[in-house]
């Protein structure tokens, strides 16, 4: 019997140190992300994510690449930024819009190519997605 418990102790504690159940498990992971409308508005410039394994987060504002960190379980999302690129161009308040937005979301939902995050501020993020394995480096 004390082996048993032993055993269960051990399961649980390895269960516990499984990673979370994030929005990759749940479809994140199968598309670069464009950014399509905030809060009801539509972009008129260039902006994605990457959802990766481990929590990373890698995108493109209008002007520089960024890399963040994503570890909220589904549905939740907390992204943070953590490294930007320094150069500037004209779209650069855009960028600042952007990746402020991206860091204010908690909620997030994925059904099938799209992608909806959202807050209790009512702030919203409507992203469409490409499927990761037609991705093409252009």
């Amino acid at each position: 019997m004390a082996r048993f418990l032993g055993l269960l102790a051990i399961s649980l504690g390895i269960a516990a140190c499984a990673p979370s159940e994030t929005v990759t498990q749940y479809g994140g992971a199968d598309y670069k992300w464009q950014l399509q409308q905030i809060d009801g508005a539509a972009v008129n410039y260039a902006a994605s994510l990457t959802l990766g394994d481990s929590g990373k987060v890698m995108g493109d504002g209008p002007c520089n690449s960024f890399l963040a960190t994503q570890d909220a379980p589904y549905p939740w999302i907390n992204i943070q930024v953590d490294v930007v690129e320094q150069i500037y161009c004209p779209d650069i308040d855009r960028e600042e819009a952007f990746l402020t937005a991206l860091q204010e979301m908690s909620l997030v939902e994925v059904s099938g190519p799209n992608m909806v995050m959202s807050n209790d501020a009512g702030r919203e993020m409507v992203f469409s997605g490409l499927p990761t394995d037609v991705q093409s480096d252009q």
